[in-house]
């Protein structure tokens, strides 16, 4: 009876033991994702956790960073988002983002959009790009006995102040084996609008010719279409597309008769439509809330927060009384901040920030401006009356965003002044 009591109490023991393993790596686990905080540099070029933020303050700080992009608040329908970024129309801001914005190119993503110098021209003059994902009007495919095609854009979420540089509907032709080669067909694109008397008109916007037997991305211009419904949201009824040989418009064909890939086709070969836009300069409602005084960690709060205790910390503080002016680590974490559903790339970015002493004297090293030069031998005779010049960026540089809208809409962004490239006293 002792043996089969230790042999119990053994397994009773171990059961315990593996118990408080569990309940360890769970708490460790929740601690992991709760780690949301406060960075300093090390002095060692690399960043510590120094503060974890409380619920309120991340929450302030998430309130914040969506004023900076414009957004009033998260996305909230986004679903199925490792499917939907493999549309056509995400896949082409992606594809913008890595190949033409990112300053280190990714040369695994191939270039499959046919973009042009002139392309690329447009991209740099834009300070945001949208694309939006084709819609049928009706439920499934239009009737085979109807000619032509409609297909509908939501256009909703676009700024009405904004300049539109360019927009262009993209249609995929595919290779298809049964219909005749090297043939000219032309793609053309007509704006659907409603008569007064309840009927409906097409109106011309503009058309391309193209060749049967080869795959590749047709592009239309359509600024008259997206302008129109931007100034007169209600009257937006989506484009009708026709395709014909050329020199002969006597028959009407429907674009999938020469391979065009239609809404229903392939999740990468959809049609969509990209708008370039630039901002007009007008002051926003993002501007008048920077304008406010910003507490990320309001003093009543900043009491309540979780000191992180770290042993370089003491002497890195220290340390930093020592330091020069110059530019320290500062990386901001999106996946920190759970927004990886809806924020596509990047996954964060290094912010930077400017931080040491603008002593005399003031050497080449330290960026000063000769303001700040005589600014410091003033500070040296009227020390009370005149503070030291102060450590602060002398060059920004902008970052790109690409995030969902909503299931159907995508936006790629440059916000300026958001990475410090070099710190000086001023």
């Amino acid at each position: 009876m002792k043996t089969n009591y230790c042999v119990k109490e053994n397994k009773m023991y171990k059961i315990y033991i593996i118990g408080i393993i569990l309940l360890l790596v769970i708490i460790l686990y929740a601690n992991s994702e709760k780690s949301s905080g406060f960075y300093i540099d090390d002095g060692f070029n690399q960043t510590i956790l120094h503060e974890i933020f409380s619920y309120e303050q991340k929450r302030e700080m998430k309130k914040k960073l969506l004023n900076i992009l414009e957004l009033p608040d998260k996305p909230k329908r986004i679903t199925r988002r490792a499917l939907l970024i493999k549309r056509s129309a995400p896949k082409f801001l992606l594809n913008i983002y890595k190949n033409v914005l990112s300053n280190d190119k990714d040369a695994s993503i191939q270039e499959e959009f046919n973009l042009s110098g002139h392309d690329i021209n447009i991209i740099d003059q834009s300070d945001f790009i949208m694309t939006f994902g084709a819609h049928n009007p009706y439920s499934g495919n239009a009737s085979k006995t109807n000619r032509g095609k409609r297909i509908w854009f939501d256009v909703s979420e676009v700024p009405q102040e904004e300049y539109i540089i360019a927009a262009e509907l993209r249609l995929y032709q595919s290779l298809d084996k049964n219909i005749e080669f090297n043939e000219t067909y032309t793609v053309a694109v007509y704006r659907v609008a409603k008569t007064k008397n309840g009927g409906r008109i097409k109106h011309y916007i503009n058309s391309t010719n193209t060749v049967t037997g080869k795959e590749n991305w047709i592009t239309l211009n359509i600024n008259n279409a997206l302008e129109h419904w931007i100034k007169y949201p209600k009257e937006n009824r989506g484009l009708f597309l026709a395709v014909h040989r050329v020199n002969d418009t006597s028959h009407i064909m429907r674009p999938d008769d020469i391979g065009i890939m239609g809404v229903l086709g392939i999740p990468d070969k959809q049609p969509f439509m990209v708008g370039f836009f630039r901002s007009t300069g007008n002051r926003s409602k993002r501007e008048t809330l920077l304008q406010q005084k910003i507490d990320i960690i309001p003093e009543k709060q900043y009491s309540n927060s979780r000191k992180v205790l770290n042993p370089y910390i003491t002497s890195i503080t220290k340390k930093k009384k020592d330091h020069v002016c110059n530019i320290k680590t500062l990386y901001v974490s999106f996946n920190d901040l759970q927004w990886q559903d809806w924020i596509i790339a990047p996954e964060g970015y290094n912010a930077y920030y400017c931080s040491g002493e603008c002593n005399f004297p003031l050497n080449i090293h330290m960026n000063a401006t000769n303001h700040a030069i005589v600014q410091t031998l003033i500070h040296l005779m009227k020390p009370t009356e005149v503070p030291k010049p102060c450590c602060a960026p002398t060059k920004l540089s902008p970052i790109s965003v690409l995030y969902f809208l909503d299931d159907s809409n995508v936006v790629l962004k440059k916000y300026k002044n958001m990475v410090i490239n070099s710190c000086g006293c001023h």
